[in-house]
């Protein structure tokens, strides 16, 4: 399977867009419609209509999904059904595999950010990191109001909103640690100065001649 995914990169909309097609054939508006009625913009970027058709426009050449037939609406211009292929639903399986053991490290922006935050000052960095704080306290509460309403919505299964559970896990978690270091950097346990860390450089600079 190696030379078949080497084709095409995994990303999260890519294997989106092949588990829909899964479901059945759909044109790329479809694609986009049921990801958004389905919340999916919760861990998968769909801001962007021409991603989604760039995607699929991609999977194709790739030979992962094929034209199935054309759709014709009179309110709605001829529309170009996609469906999966053979090659594509092993590529998703494969993909789901890999996504879900995991292993590869992520980059994400705040932890970078975070590691260089002493060129800030603790003064400066305080009202930033309390406003990522309250962020994360609005989202927090944007998912328990989803969680709650999935939870009231008849027959749906709990596996559907599996993701919305997780998120909700790692934001509680990140809200828990932003309070925790506001606390502290409100009360000057967590303080740093630019002569301290220049001091603390000189004495540990590698030797790079």
């Amino acid at each position: 399977m190696l030379l078949v995914t080497s084709k095409y990169r995994r990303s999260p909309l890519a294997v989106a867009v092949l588990a829909l097609l899964q479901e059945r054939p759909l044109h790329p508006y479809g694609v986009l419609a049921l990801l958004k009625q389905r919340g999916k913009g919760e861990v998968i970027n769909i801001s962007q209509r021409a991603t989604v058709y760039k995607t699929v426009t991609r999977l194709a050449d790739a030979g992962l999904i094929k034209v199935g037939q054309t759709e014709r609406d009179q309110q709605y211009p001829e529309r170009t059904l996609y469906e999966l292929t053979d090659e594509g639903h092993a590529v998703l399986h494969d993909w789901m595999a890999e996504m879900l053991v995991g292993g590869d490290p992520d980059y994400p922006e705040f932890p970078a950010a975070l590691s260089f935050i002493m060129l800030i000052t603790p003064d400066e960095a305080l009202p930033l990191l309390d406003r990522r704080l309250r962020h994360a306290t609005q989202r927090l509460a944007a998912l328990d109001a989803a969680i709650a309403e999935a939870q009231a919505t008849p027959g749906l299964p709990p596996v559907a909103v599996l993701e919305v559970h997780y998120l909700r896990a790692m934001v509680d978690a990140e809200q828990t640690w932003l309070r925790h270091t506001v606390t502290e950097l409100k009360d000057k346990r967590l303080d740093w100065s630019e002569d301290q860390l220049r001091a603390f450089a000189e004495a540990h600079s590698p030797n790079l001649d």
